[in-house]
């Protein structure tokens, strides 16, 4: 059994966890900077940026059924930021897009929307996570109410699948990255659907 963690040890370790989920970014920028990529940079950035937003939105995912099976209720606490931060690569990777890749060409760019189906899917998670963003502060608890916030970020249901389907999509040859991305999201998906069958079954046997 685990005891909770005082006020303080949660304030240290979020900013240890705020540190360590912007290493990603700083290590990308420092090698971009002193040209320590192999083959094309923007593509390194392009791919460095995308994963690690998938990899942050599946974390977030993982959250609550990490926290009931290994009885630690203090990771509720980090999965704000770990959404925020899935939010920031997801945007940074948009911004590689638009900046380097396309050079603010937008007819170009709404061409591949509407042409290409796995930047249509990318697109589609990236503005879905725009109004968690916006809302995920306490404020926006407050004046949703709690009810209305929960369900307008169960968005981040569809908003992984959605993510996970542009990967698949993206690549050409080898799948097995994705594929492994695909099932780590099935298995989070089975187990919410699992816990959310169980808590209706009780509901009903409490009525």
């Amino acid at each position: 059994m685990f005891l909770p963690l005082s006020a303080a040890k949660i304030r240290w370790l979020k900013v240890v966890v705020f540190i360590a989920c912007l290493i990603p970014a700083l290590l990308l920028g420092y090698n971009v900077l002193t040209n320590n990529i192999s083959g094309d940079p923007v593509e390194a950035m392009t791919h460095v940026s995308g994963e690690w937003a998938l990899r942050f939105l599946l974390i977030t995912l993982a959250i609550t059924p990490l926290r009931r099976l290994l009885n630690l209720p203090d990771l509720i606490k980090f999965r704000r930021m770990l959404g925020l931060y899935a939010f920031f690569y997801a945007f940074s990777h948009l911004m590689v897009y638009i900046v380097f890749d396309q050079f603010f060409d937008w007819t170009a760019i709404i061409n591949d929307i509407l042409e290409r189906k796995y930047i249509f899917a990318g697109m589609l998670a990236l503005v879905l996570m725009i109004p968690l963003a916006i809302t995920s502060t306490n404020g926006w608890v407050k004046r949703l109410g709690g009810k209305r916030w929960q369900k307008l970020h169960k968005l981040v249901y569809l908003i992984a699948i959605a993510a996970v389907t542009h990967f698949i999509w993206l690549v050409k040859a080898d799948f097995t990255e994705p594929a492994i991305y695909a099932f780590i999201l099935t298995v989070l998906l089975v187990y919410r659907l699992i816990a959310h069958r169980k808590k209706k079954l009780t509901q009903i046997k409490l009525a």
